[in-house]
This record gives C-alpha cells, sequence and structure tokens, in this order.
C-alpha cells in the first residue's frame, strides 16, 4: 500500500459517505484474517496501516506469562522485561513479523473490502432513500416479469410490484411505465427489498395530491376514501376555503383532473362526494349517484337507516352492493337501505343491531 492509495481511501470515504474509520478498520480485520489464511498460523496478529504514508505492519500479539508453553501466543515475563523492563504479566507484547511478499495480498485483500464496503453502504443509502418514501408514489419503468411479480426498474434500484398488489385487468409488458405505492421497504442480505402495490388506496389518494393542487396545499382535505381497485372508488372532500368547491376543484375543468386520475388507474370509477359534519348529510351524499330522502342515524349503534325513492333502490344499493358497501366503509356507518315502498307498507328495520 502508499500514499495513493490512502488518498483514495480519504477520497472514497467523502464521496460514499463511509466513515474513514469504518473502512480502516475493516480493511485492518480483512487483511489479519488473510495473514492467517495464507501463512497457516494461529497467531493473534494485529494489523496497522499508516493513515497519511499507507505503510503497512504486521504484529503478532503474545501475552506476558511466566513461562510460555505456546511461542505463537505467549511470552515469557523475562523475555518480556528483556526488551522492556516494565512489561507485567498479561500485558501484550507486540512483534513484527510482517512478511516480505504481503503488500500484494493486502492490495488485493483491500481491494476487496473496498467495493464490499461501497456495495453496503450504497445498499444503505438506497434503503434510507426508500424508506423516508414509503407511503408515496413512484414512477419506473418494467423491467421484467418473473411468475405473477413484475419487477420494475427505478432509480439506483428495482421494485416488486407482486400479485397480491396487483389490480386485476392491468396487464404490463417490459418497458412499459408504471406508478406505483412504495407499500414498504425490507432489508435483505443482498439489496432492499422495495414492495410496490396498485390496488392499495394510498395510491388514489397520492394521484389526487399530485393531480389537485388544492389538497396538495391543503385548501381541500380529503375526509374519507374507500377503494375496490380495477373497479370503484369513493372519496370524501371538504373545502376550507368557502370560496372553493371541494368536489369541483377535484373534478377539474370539464372533468380533466378526475379523468387524469381514472386513466392512470385503467377505468376504474371514482366517484367524488362532499364531506359533511352532519353524518346523515354524509351518509346521503356518500350513496351518490342515488338521491336519497331521508336519513336516520342511530348513534349508539353506528346505523344509518335511510329511505330512497322506488326508482333509486337498485341504483342506492349497486351491482352486487358496491355502492352501498364503498359508501359504509367511507363514512365508517353501517348503512340500512329501504325504498319508499317498503317504508309505506310497514317493513321496519331491524332494530337489534350487533
Amino acid at each position: 500500500m502508499n500514499a495513493e492509495f490512502i488518498q483514495a481511501i480519504h477520497d472514497l470515504a467523502r464521496e460514499r459517505g463511509i466513515e474513514e474509520a469504518v473502512l480502516f478498520d475493516a480493511i485492518e480485520a480483512a487483511l489479519s484474517s488473510a495473514y492467517k489464511r495464507n501463512f497457516g498460523t494461529s497467531q493473534n496478529v494485529k494489523i496497522d496501516i499508516d493513515r497519511t504514508t499507507g505503510e503497512l505492519h504486521v504484529y503478532s500479539q503474545l501475552r506476558v506469562v511466566e513461562k510460555a508453553d505456546d511461542p505463537t501466543l505467549e511470552i515469557s515475563l523475562a523475555d518480556a522485561r528483556a526488551i522492556n523492563p516494565k512489561y507485567q504479566l498479561n500485558d501484550i507484547v507486540l512483534k513484527e513479523v510482517t512478511p516480505r511478499d504481503f503488500g500484494r495480498i493486502a492490495a488485493q485483500t483491500a481491494k476487496q473490502v473496498v467495493v464490499q464496503r461501497i456495495k453496503e453502504a450504497e445498499r444503505g443509502q438506497i434503503y434510507d432513500e426508500y424508506t423516508n418514501r414509503e407511503s408515496d408514489i413512484i414512477s419506473g419503468v418494467v423491467s421484467h416479469i418473473e411468475g405473477n411479480n413484475i419487477f420494475v426498474e427505478l432509480n439506483k434500484t428495482e421494485g416488486i410490484l407482486v400479485a397480491s398488489e396487483q389490480v386485476s385487468g392491468e396487464v404490463y409488458r417490459p418497458g412499459d411505465r408504471i406508478k406505483a405505492y412504495i407499500l414498504e421497504v425490507r432489508r435483505t442480505p443482498k439489496a432492499p427489498q422495495i414492495i410496490l402495490s396498485r390496488s392499495h388506496p394510498g395510491l388514489l389518494k397520492r394521484l389526487l395530491e399530485l393531480e389537485v393542487p388544492e389538497i396538495h396545499d391543503g385548501i381541500v382535505e380529503l375526509r374519507g376514501l374507500a377503494r375496490e381497485a380495477g373497479s370503484r372508488s369513493k372519496i370524501a372532500v371538504y373545502s376550507r376555503d368557502p370560496n372553493v368547491d371541494a368536489v369541483g376543484a377535484c373534478v377539474g375543468p370539464r372533468g380533466m383532473r378526475i379523468q387524469a386520475i381514472v386513466n392512470e388507474l385503467w377505468g376504474e370509477k371514482i366517484d367524488v362526494v362532499a364531506y359533511d359534519p352532519s353524518p346523515d348529510i354524509y351518509v346521503a351524499n356518500a350513496l351518490s349517484p342515488a338521491k336519497v330522502t331521508h336519513v336516520d342515524i342511530d348513534e349508539a349503534n353506528k346505523v344509518a337507516r335511510v329511505v330512497v325513492p322506488d326508482y333509486q333502490l337498485s341504483l342506492a344499493i349497486g351491482k352486487e352492493g358496491q355502492n352501498a358497501r364503498l359508501a359504509a366503509k367511507m363514512t365508517g356507518w353501517k348503512i340500512d337501505i329501504k325504498s319508499e315502498s317498503q317504508v309505506n307498507e310497514g317493513m321496519g328495520w331491524d332494530t337489534n343491531e350487533d
């Protein structure tokens, strides 16, 4: 090793954000193992690298004992005091054993350690970067597909869109650009594993923040969200500024804002409704596009009993109950819907709620 190598270590530490001490300690530990491996010794050695000149020394560490039984590990008190009269029992005496041809081995070993530390530092930086971006949206390019998993090329790394986080009906091929939600970042021995999602409700939330400036700026608040990925979603919005229409801001001029999100979600329908602090109004709004005649709120059981015109019943319930199910999930209320005819005919509600 030489001064140029030491300068390279200094530069590398600065550029990669690795502490110099960590690099030198790792190199010295690796050189200790390399010495024992190449010279077939059980000596307890200490490697010392001069941080300025790069000069390398190998020392055998010998414990001071009354009588040395193993000269590779011990030195007698008499021999130790012949070197320095101040030595006491159990002190450590350093005896230089630097081999003449150790420089070549040292250079190779140091290079391997540095490369390994660079990889570890890069993995750590990637982990830190993406951990801080959990629950955020990211754009990437599909690199390849293995089984049911889609691998997405990101900046300096790749993410995995696992089968359970994909949306039925969405088909991707290598080279396709994709936006996804960063669900989780996991540490692994090789590299951080970035789990992506296209089905998480958070993807819709982040898309709204990107597309609607009023949400990003905090003027319009997202108060409720329910999503059945690939099919339909409902969002409830509220404006903190009386001069700003929350629903209109999200829909955008000629529906352009919400349509951009629908396109990104491959045609998923999105109902945008107004949040209201009054539960009866909020539940009625949540059942949009159905028109509601009356809502009776049971606070104790968290149940909303809704009456709709006869011709609106199927619309309020939705196909396979989806509209009512999403409205209930978004508002947090159990919703029981009946038509006006059913109410007039005395078909009341079951009041024995769970």
